[in-house]
Order: C-alpha cells, then structure tokens, then sequence
C-alpha cells in the first residue's frame, strides 16, 4: 500500500512539473497567449491530482474544502462587485468561467492552497497557533507572486496599485481556514503538498525575475 501511494505522488508530482515547466518555457519562448488560456486545464488537472494523492477521501475533508471553496467565492464575489475585503478589482480571461464575475477555479484554489500549506507546516515543532500564522503567510507570499504577474497574464487586475488590504484580507481568511483545518487536524501528503506549492510559487517569480 504504501509503495502504490508513493507512486501515486511520484506520477502526480512529474506531471505537476511537466504542466508548470511547459508553461514557462512556452511562455518564455513566445507563445504566451496559448499557453496562458490553458490555464484553466493547468489548474483542473492540479486540482484533481490533489484530490487524488492528498487525498480529500472522507466526508469531513469534503465538506472542509467545500466550506472553504464557499468562503472563497463569496469573498471575491465581495470584492469583485462592491469592491470589500479586497478593493476594486476585476477578473480577466484567463482564469476559465466565472459566476457573477468570479471564476469557479478562484474558490477551489483557496480551498487548495488552504490544505496544502497546513500540511506543510504541520511536521514543524511548532504550537498550534503558530503554525496556524506561518501557513496563513504561506498563502500570502503565493498571492504576492502571483498579484504581480496578474494583470500581464489577464488572470485580474486591480483599480490603480494593488492595496494592503488585499494582503491583510488575504492573511485574515488563511488564518480562519488554518484554524479550522488545525482543529479538524487532517493529515495529508506532504509531498505532494510542497510540490504544488513550489510549483506555483516558481512559475510565477520566475517571470518577476524575467519579465517575459
């Protein structure tokens, strides 16, 4: 069993990498546009590769990451519309369907990158509470990658400068869905945790680095 679940994370890693890697380099060597729409697939296939190896297999995983999926969508419904939590902003094209103006992907990626991080913190000697901080930090140094690189890719952008609320809203939602998943006290795959962390967090410093 444990040789099969191995496998399973090496399989889900390779392709995480493989979709990552081909991203950049075709990005890097002009062809932005296709690549850039395909971002939706990128996301889908991350998305169930998580669900998969995670694995999100019990009823309580399930309605964790559907909680935190809701709390997501209705913020940025917030945000998008009335221009709260967040400030004003809009989304791009890029970022596949949307409901009222919020693509379904947002509300899973929060979901995601909630777990991902909790796992990675979760080895650390740390108390509760401060692993709590340290992932709900985690989530925001991804979100300040990524602002950076949003409008250029058409994913959303901002009225004028990205705000500080953004990123304090950002820390105060991670924090609430770091406190949940600490009281439920879930056990995932830290492997493949790191890897799509990682991932996410290289394609997009890499064209700051760049500016392709």
């Amino acid at each position: 069993m444990k040789s099969l679940n191995a496998n399973k994370a090496y399989l889900a890693v390779g392709i995480i990498w493989l979709f990552h890697i081909s991203g950049i380099l075709g990005i890097a060597l002009g062809f932005k546009e296709w690549f850039l729409t395909k971002t939706p697939l990128n996301l889908s296939i991350c998305l169930l590769l998580f669900f998969w190896v995670f694995p999100i297999d019990t009823f309580k995983k399930i309605n964790a990451f559907f909680l935190f999926f809701g709390i997501g969508m209705f913020s940025e419904w917030l945000g998008v519309n009335y221009g709260l939590l967040f400030g004003r902003y809009a989304y791009g094209a890029n970022f596949g369907p949307k409901l009222d103006g919020v693509p379904w992907l947002i509300g899973c990626f929060w979901a995601l990158l909630a777990f991902i991080t909790s796992a990675m913190v979760s080895p650390l000697k740390l108390p509760a509470w401060a692993k709590a901080i340290l992932a709900s930090l985690l989530m925001v140094l991804l979100d300040f990658f990524m602002e950076q690189n949003a409008p250029n890719f058409d994913f959303w952008q901002f009225e004028g400068h990205v705000p500080l609320r953004n990123y304090v809203t950002w820390f105060i939602i991670g924090l609430l869905m770091q406190i949940v998943l600490g009281f439920a006290k879930f056990s995932g795959n830290r492997f493949i945790s790191y890897h799509l962390y990682l991932a996410q967090l290289l394609f997009f410093v890499f064209f700051i680095l760049f500016q392709v």
